[in-house]
């Protein structure tokens, strides 16, 4: 079983699902800064929090991981400068985005050191022609039209909040 790491408390909340909040972030941009502190202020307040911290990475995501945002009432989509060129955060977005259509989960956005229109508009050039060179096109229109609609979703913007 893939390793990850859970944050509760003795507080007990009246949930139908397992964990409160799922996080999605790129590890190599915000891991070490914004999304530990972020991660530690839900625990600090006793929100169960899922974090992906030990699962191995591939192309597809893995079943642990797909359970993991099934099984939360909310994830935030920390959305940073290289997010787009992992398939991976690409894949959990798209998963996340068929969460909130089918199950009514909750998804706030947050634009970590990124323009919110830079998301929405796809201006991460680099990453998916990358993508488009290594990906079925229906695929990598998939990950374009998740971007889209994740990044219209209200969100926080880390150059206007702190």
């Amino acid at each position: 079983m893939a390793s990850s790491a859970v944050c509760s408390s003795s507080f007990v909340a009246f949930s139908p699902k397992k964990y409160d909040v799922f996080v999605s972030f790129r590890g190599e941009d915000t891991r070490s800064n914004f999304t530990s502190h972020l991660i530690t202020a839900l625990c600090q307040r006793s929100i169960k929090t899922f974090v992906d911290y030990k699962l191995e990475r591939g192309e597809e995501i893995s079943q642990a991981l797909t359970d993991a945002i099934e099984d939360s009432n909310v994830s935030l989509i920390v959305f940073s400068e290289n997010f787009a060129s992992s398939k991976w955060c690409l894949e959990e977005l798209t998963k996340i985005l068929e969460c909130k259509r089918n199950q009514g989960q909750v998804v706030i956005p947050v634009f970590y050191k990124v323009d919110p229109s830079h998301v929405r508009k796809h201006t991460m050039k680099q990453a998916f022609a990358k993508h488009e060179q290594d990906s079925a096109a229906l695929k990598v229109n998939k990950w374009k039209a998740s971007l889209t609609e994740a990044a219209n979703l209200a969100g926080w913007d880390s150059r206007t909040y702190r």
